[in-house]
């Protein structure tokens, strides 16, 4: 593409998402328990950051509804004399460097920590209680908090608000029905042209009496300078500050990868995390809250035609500009108008579809996405997370605790090799074929045993009386420490059946390992380049030379 038809596509793309990013910045940031005014100061100087460092064209970064969430709750105990401004700096500055460490240390990987229905159950999990949460504001009530039974606490003693429901409400009705027009572009401006409309309407009629409103702001220069440094403030941040940066990084990740393979382009992950840790950094020197991308905001940027990161330079430029000719009308906006974008923009995406795909492909995943959302309602934001990150793990130990040894046949006619369990296929009778379906690690190394010992059994009952046992090896990537020992252990007890221990197919890095270590001639294990060899060798022919294969790969 041009540079001209480049730069003209970024500019245009930074325009739109400005728009769709203000009315967003200040809800988010009164979402989290922040002045609004802290939403506009994290959609500036942090975009220019990761745009420096980071690697997608396309991710909307600023602040987001689910880290509101969890900023509000981490910031829910602050020491006297801490303000939830102060607090929100000192958070941004160690989500960067607990990002900026983990890039150091090439730690990209944590991001398979959530799986994605415990991600997909944490996300649905706080929209609810994003949504929940507004309720008291749309009607005018006092009561508050993080989670369902919190608010439930609470409405009795918060009292409502008529003039404070129909505000929310029109604001609602209004944000719905743009929805429904045919043009895109109105439905996109649509929030930004309610809050304009609300601030003008309540500033020259008397129809926001007794609506609470945003209120005066200071002037909207940007607060350059560092954040409180205490000690024990730091420490006692430091744990939710871990947990906001795993999420940012997972759900950015996310983000910004489902949008890469779409466009064709090529992600770095590493660069992603030294984006992101250099954006809520500069968050934490600039007035700030945490910051990481939001799925609408990039898939806005990528149907505007976002060609590169200078689109995020241009949504800094227009938010700047809003920043400073908003200063004083905002003070009249309706904080109910304000719920009401929260509450359309958040529930936009909730779907139970995910739900009921993951229970009908995998119920224990579907199991773990409902437990992570009702910890989120019921519970507290570190415990869903917890939940997740272990949940997932167990279910990936719970389903490679078994090493899956398929016994293996010949379909007639061909030299494929198929489960005797699934096609119509033909077996040796000296010799038992199995394929070994994924690598022999500490997780699995110890069912390696039995498992091979049940299909020899079962082989003699139903074929004949083998001399070999034949392993396809091809599905293994690795084998660890613990797999060799197993194996080691598997050729005993074969040994001790009578039988000889053969593989086929070993891919070259597993097979240079092995080499390594001279494995394969300390127990005098038969090697073939393809299992129809193995199968056809018989039991006294001889072996292929290993020095036939000596080159690195070859396999």
């Amino acid at each position: 593409m041009p540079l001209s038809r480049t730069w003209r596509a970024d500019l245009m793309a930074g325009a739109v998402v400005a728009v769709l990013l203000i009315p967003q910045s200040l809800a988010y940031a009164m979402l989290a328990g922040l002045p609004p005014q802290v939403g506009l100061y994290a959609s500036l100087l942090p975009l220019l950051a990761y745009a420096a460092l980071g690697s997608s064209p396309v991710l909307g970064l600023g602040p987001v509804a689910v880290l509101a969430l969890m900023i509000a709750q981490a910031l829910g105990a602050l020491p006297a004399g801490v303000t939830a401004t102060e607090g929100a700096l000192v958070l941004a500055a160690e989500v960067g460097l607990v990002l900026g460490v983990a890039a150091l240390l090439r730690l990209d990987a944590l991001s398979s920590l959530l799986s994605v229905p415990a991600l997909r159950g944490f996300e649905t999990g706080a929209t609810l209680m994003i949504a929940a949460g507004q309720l008291p504001v749309l009607l005018g009530s006092a009561a508050a908090g993080f989670t369902l039974p919190e608010l439930v606490a609470a409405a009795p003693q918060g009292g409502l608000g008529l003039a404070s429901a129909v505000w929310g409400g029109a604001g609602i009705a209004l944000l719905l029905l743009s929805r429904r027009a045919r043009s895109r572009m109105l439905a996109r401006l649509a929030p930004l042209l309610l809050l304009m409309g609300a601030m003008l309407l309540s500033a020259f009629t008397p129809a926001a009496v007794g609506v609470a409103q945003v209120g005066a702001l200071p002037s909207l220069t940007l607060p350059l300078g560092l954040p409180r440094l205490e000690a024990a403030l730091w420490l006692q941040l430091l744990p939710s500050a871990a947990l906001v940066g795993l999420m940012g990084f997972v759900s950015s990740l996310a983000v910004s990868e489902s949008l890469a393979q779409r466009r064709g382009e090529k992600l770095l992950p590493a660069a992603e995390m030294r984006g992101l840790a250099a954006a809520n950094l500069v968050a934490s020197i600039s007035g700030g809250m945490p910051v990481a991308g939001s799925f609408s905001r990039s898939i806005l940027l990528h149907e505007a035609g976002s060609a590169s990161r200078w689109s995020l330079v241009f949504v800094a430029a227009f938010m700047f500009i809003a920043m400073l000719a908003l200063a004083g009308p905002l003070a009249h906006l309706p904080k109910p108008v304000l719920a009401a974008t929260i509450v359309v923009a958040v529930l936009s995406g909730f779907s139970l579809q995910p739900y009921r795909e993951a229970w009908r492909y995998a119920r224990a995943e579907g199991l773990l996405m409902v437990a992570v959302t009702g910890a989120v309602l019921c519970w507290s934001i570190a415990a869903a997370l917890a939940i997740g990150v272990v949940g997932s793990i167990a279910l990936l130990i719970q389903r490679t605790a078994q090493p899956h040894v398929a016994r293996i046949g010949r379909v007639p006619g061909t030299q494929h090799y198929r489960n005797v369990e699934r096609y119509a296929v033909e077996c040796q009778p000296e010799v038992v074929g199995l394929r070994v379906d994924e690598s022999l690690v500490f997780t699995n190394a110890r069912g390696l045993v039995d498992a091979v010992l049940a299909h020899v059994r079962e082989h003699r009952g139903k074929v004949g009386v083998p001399a070999r046992v034949l392993m396809l090896m091809a599905p293994v990537n690795h084998i660890d420490v613990s797999g060799l020992t197993a194996l080691q252990e598997l050729h005993a007890a074969l040994q001790a059946e009578g039988l000889r221990l053969e593989f086929s197919e070993v891919k070259g890095p597993v097979l240079d390992r092995l080499k390594a270590v001279g494995w394969l001639e300390r127990y005098d294990v038969s090697l073939y380049l393809s299992h129809h060899d193995g199968i056809r060798a018989g039991e006294h022919a001889l072996r292929p030379s290993l020095a036939d294969m000596d080159a690195p790969g070859q396999l």
